[in-house]
């Protein structure tokens, strides 16, 4: 695809939430990521079968791919909206397929399903050894649930990338007022308390978030944030790796 035909392509969706470099210097117009080194992901994943979970624009598909991984499965069932986000200018796998064509990736390497977290199976997409599950625990109803889920189908390592409590709360005053230190607390949103979405249901503090990883059958278990001392919402961010015992 030539360089202006691409960018032409790019140009006719209305919404990106990834921040996608393609070739000849054109980059897609979303934001996300805000750190992709905060996630700590292994610069070689030669020879891993991932799954990258509420795959969205397909950024961390493309980068496990161009880290080495064999082969990476994509789901997402696109329920988040980010709470003002028009449903037509979603356009669901269309601008994973156009960024996956770009890169030169085939539909072999990374397949992508239309799929809840809920029914990732072994008979439906098989096993991994590695899994992503970013920006996404928190937009759902039984999150705890989708973990469990997803240790049925990981042989070896997860990364979670999700909303924390740490530093920001609704309910006990916004920025600066949260869940510092080692609170195991999950706070539940049944409208748009959480940064006016309603998809957003759930999130755990940073210790309940790796108490949950663990919980799940994940041994080997750490935990971080984004920022420490994050001055506004989108910067309220945490992560685990977990790791099961070989």
């Amino acid at each position: 695809m030539q360089t202006l035909d691409l960018q032409s392509s790019v140009a006719k969706y209305p919404f990106w939430y990834h921040k996608i470099d393609l070739p000849g210097g054109v980059t897609t117009p979303g934001w996300a990521p805000l750190s992709a080194a905060s996630y700590n992901i292994p610069e070689d994943l030669s020879g891993k079968r991932v799954l990258d979970v509420g795959a969205w624009d397909g950024y961390w598909t493309f980068e496990a791919l161009k880290r080495g991984a064999s082969e990476v499965v994509a789901i997402d069932d696109f329920s988040d909206y980010l709470g003002s986000l028009e449903k037509s200018d979603r356009r669901a796998w269309e601008t994973f397929d156009l960024c996956r064509e770009a890169l030169g990736y085939s539909e072999e390497q990374c397949k992508r399903f239309d799929m809840s977290v809920y029914h990732a199976t072994e008979d439906k997409l098989g096993r991994f050894d590695v899994v992503f599950f970013f920006g996404t625990l928190y937009h759902l109803r039984y999150p705890l649930l989708a973990l469990d889920v997803l240790s049925s189908i990981c042989d070896s390592e997860i990364f979670v990338e999700t909303a924390i409590l740490d530093d920001f709360s609704p309910y006990q005053g916004g920025i600066g007022h949260g869940y510092p230190g080692a609170q195991p607390v999950m706070e539940f949103y049944p409208s748009t308390e959480y940064g006016n979405n309603d998809s957003n249901w759930w999130a755990p503090s940073l210790s309940c978030l790796g108490l949950m990883t663990f919980s799940a059958g994940f041994d080997d278990v750490r935990v971080w944030k984004l920022v420490d001392q994050p001055a506004e919402l989108a910067f309220c961010r945490g992560f685990a790796h977990g790791r099961k015992s070989s």
